[in-house]
């Protein structure tokens, strides 16, 4: 059953890679790569660098995956079941997240690399512009806070070894992630300085530096580094910070290059397990477990809790924001932008597969532990190829920490360009510190479930409004291409961004609404409300602009 269901999801992802993917780059966005891009018309060497389509790839999943395609769906399959995740992944993908993903990388190369909400200032209003700049870095800082203490959490992680349906061992991994990690950001700024500044072979190095990099897992648990949490939350921050304000070639492109290596190894590895796993495993857990779960109504919690690997408004700032400052060719923006949405359709397919693999009594000891699923379900699938389940699952929590990093840094440098965007001021020194003053004081606070009264960590308390905000900008994003689509004469095709962008708003709108009922005037609840009033402000800007451009056009 579960070989069945991870054919038939990647069946679906290329088709819609050849078909409604070459529909979107011939027809609605007409690429032509005689148009050059702003990485060489713009080129300064720090920021706007042209990238080869693989090294681009690689750091743009990189980025927009993070601990989305696992959090996500592990959670809404735990909660409701397998299937309503299964399908809305794939639907949600395909013809919403990939559309998203493309669209807002095409606005961005078309209109000078700027960002997602300068477009919509300059094809809605001036003032939308500001708004959407304030409401995507607000949200930026949820998504530091939450990725940096899910980072910690990976290195201080103990996976329990379940025997009889009992747990007999909590085993101590996350000191050797830690380890491992920290090897491979040093073979990382190595391998950028061989290729960039001593011009070696791309391929050999690569070969060379993928090795490494998978060695280090091995050697990050014969030398764990062990620290509290605390010390890793200051460690990360720190790490942020210095990745924010350095050239993209010394750490971000090679980091996020290598680092996709361990993702695509991790998807390569565990699928090809999940495939010749066929008649070995069998499905625990039900379809649908109920419309309601301890996190909710399913609808319209479902679309929420699923972010990265069904549509990710993540994901327009990454493409508008950095990515597009890389983009060697318009027609790479079909592989960039709709591939590695596809790509991380497969790691949320995966990781949901991880959930139906439990067995009831794993299940029960597991279900609210992420990070343990999902590096159980990575060791698993690797233990089909003899590989032992303990160094596959130091993999598993590796690849997860990767995704974290990587959008981690790259969070915190989008925050410094809104930041800049938005207030003017340049310095990179400045806007990064200021940028991660929220995001340091969040990490630090307790928060208290207001019915249960139950402590929740740091990721959890902030999951949802991270979710439901992140949702928002996704329907923000695909409402200011509707504009842009209409206003540069290409109005027939309105409806491919338009229709998701009024499902989108209206799911998301619905949850923060929920969110603020729930937690009040306390800081997540002040959080959700402030959310909702900035994107409805932005929404009637947007309608306001559309009816002045129909009186213009009826003149």
């Amino acid at each position: 059953m579960v070989t069945f269901l991870f054919l038939l999801s990647i069946s679906i992802f290329i088709i819609a890679y050849f078909t409604y993917g070459k529909f979107l780059s011939k027809k609605v966005f007409k690429l032509d790569d005689k148009n050059k891009t702003p990485a060489h018309t713009m080129k300064d060497g720090v920021d706007y660098v042209p990238a080869p389509a693989p090294v681009l790839l690689g750091h743009h999943f990189s980025s927009i995956a993070g601990a989305g395609p696992i959090v996500g769906p592990i959670t809404a399959a735990s909660s409701w079941g397998w299937l309503p995740a299964f399908l809305w992944v794939l639907i949600g993908n395909v013809f919403i997240g990939g559309v998203h993903d493309m669209s807002s990388l095409v606005a961005s190369i078309r209109n000078k690399a700027k960002s997602i909400a300068e477009i919509g200032g300059m094809y809605l209003t001036k003032r939308a512009g500001i708004i959407f700049k304030l409401f995507i870095w607000l949200a930026l800082l949820y998504v530091v806070a939450v990725f940096i203490n899910v980072a910690q959490i990976t290195f201080n992680s103990r996976i329990p070894i379940i025997e009889g349906g009992k747990v007999v061992e909590m085993m101590p991994i996350g000191g050797g992630v830690a380890t491992s990690a920290i090897i491979y950001i040093l073979l990382a700024v190595i391998f950028g300085f061989i290729v960039y500044h001593k011009k070696k072979s791309l391929g050999i190095t690569t070969a060379i530096f993928v090795v490494l990099v998978y060695l280090a897992v091995y050697v990050g648990q014969l030398f764990p580094i062990n620290l509290s949490p605390e010390v890793w939350n200051i460690i990360m921050i720190l790490y942020v910070a210095v990745a924010s304000i350095t050239p993209v070639w010394i750490l971000l492109q090679p980091r996020d290059y290598l680092s996709s290596f361990l993702l695509y190894g991790a998807v390569l590895g565990a699928g090809l397990g999940i495939v010749f796993s066929f008649g070995k495993v069998d499905v625990n857990i039900p379809a649908y477990m109920g419309f309601n779960s301890d996190i909710g109504p399913l609808v319209p919690l479902l679309f929420v809790v699923i972010a990265c690997g069904s549509i990710s408004g993540f994901h327009s700032l990454v493409g508008s924001g950095t990515t597009s400052k890389q983009l060697d060719k318009e027609t790479d923006a079909v592989k960039v932008g709709y591939g590695a949405m596809l790509l991380e359709g497969i790691v949320a397919v995966m990781s949901i597969i991880f959930v139906i693999v439990l067995s009831s009594s794993e299940f029960e000891i597991l279900k609210k532990n992420v990070a343990a699923i999902y590096g159980e379900g990575i060791g698993k699938f690797l233990n089909v190829f003899g590989i032992p389940e303990s160094i596959g699952m130091a993999f598993g929590m590796l690849a997860l920490s990767s995704f974290v990093l990587t959008s981690t840094d790259t969070g915190t440098r989008l925050a410094r360009y809104v930041f800049t965007e938005l207030t003017g001021i340049r310095n990179r020194y400045i806007a990064t510190l200021i940028s991660l003053i929220i995001p340091a004081i969040l990490v630090f606070t307790k928060y208290e479930d207001p019915i249960t009264h139950k402590v929740l960590p740091v990721w959890k308390a902030l999951w949802p409004v991270f979710g439901a905000t992140n949702q928002l900008i996704a329907a923000l994003a695909l409402f200011v291409v509707m504009i842009w689509l209409i206003k540069t004469g290409r109005e027939k095709y309105w409806f491919v961004p338009g229709i998701p962008a009024i499902f989108m708003a209206t799911i998301t709108i619905w949850s923060l609404t929920m969110l603020f009922i729930k937690w009040k005037f306390t800081v997540i609840g002040l959080a959700a409300l402030i959310q909702i009033v900035l994107a409805l402000w932005i929404f009637y800007e947007g309608g306001m602009s559309l009816r002045k451009l129909r009186r213009e056009n009826s003149v």
